[in-house]
């Protein structure tokens, strides 16, 4: 077998319709576009979302809502799964840069501490925001809730 004489395998390879090249071809004269009308005339190109006059779907159904451009976005940790961190690492401080460094959190999240669980170890906590509960539950058991 040599690379030159290669091709392809009988029938997979159809040639393509000539449009507009005179009466014989069979697909002269209005070259399938059908006659008159904007889909015939060169040039043509529907809207986006045009359906044929009749109101689009983006017209019928009504607006509501809003983004509120001064939303600030947490990602949210809880007690349990810092109670998780602090036995598998042994550790007594959490702070942002650990949080992210173990993959809790990206590089660009904002942190907050929520209190599902329960806390049963002393430690160190910092981050963005606490919720009530949880800045309560690391107190209780004689931790600090730092805020950035």
């Amino acid at each position: 077998m040599k690379l030159n004489t290669l091709k392809p395998a009988a029938g997979s390879v159809k040639k393509p319709k000539r449009i507009g090249r005179g009466q014989g071809s069979g697909r002269g004269g209005t070259s399938t576009r059908g006659h008159k009308g904007a889909k015939s005339r060169s040039g043509y190109s529907q809207k986006m979302g045009f359906e044929g006059g009749q109101m689009p779907l983006q017209r019928r159904v009504p607006k509501f809502g809003f983004k509120n451009i001064n939303r600030v976005a947490y990602k949210s940790i809880n007690l349990d799964t810092l109670e998780e961190l602090i036995e598998k690492y042994k550790t007594k401080k959490i702070d942002v840069d650990f949080l992210k460094k173990h993959g809790m959190a990206g590089k660009k999240d904002q942190i907050k501490i929520l209190g599902r669980g329960e806390l049963k170890t002393k430690v160190e906590i910092t981050a963005h925001a606490f919720s009530a509960s949880a800045k309560e539950a690391i107190e209780k058991v004689g931790g600090t809730a730092t805020t950035l």
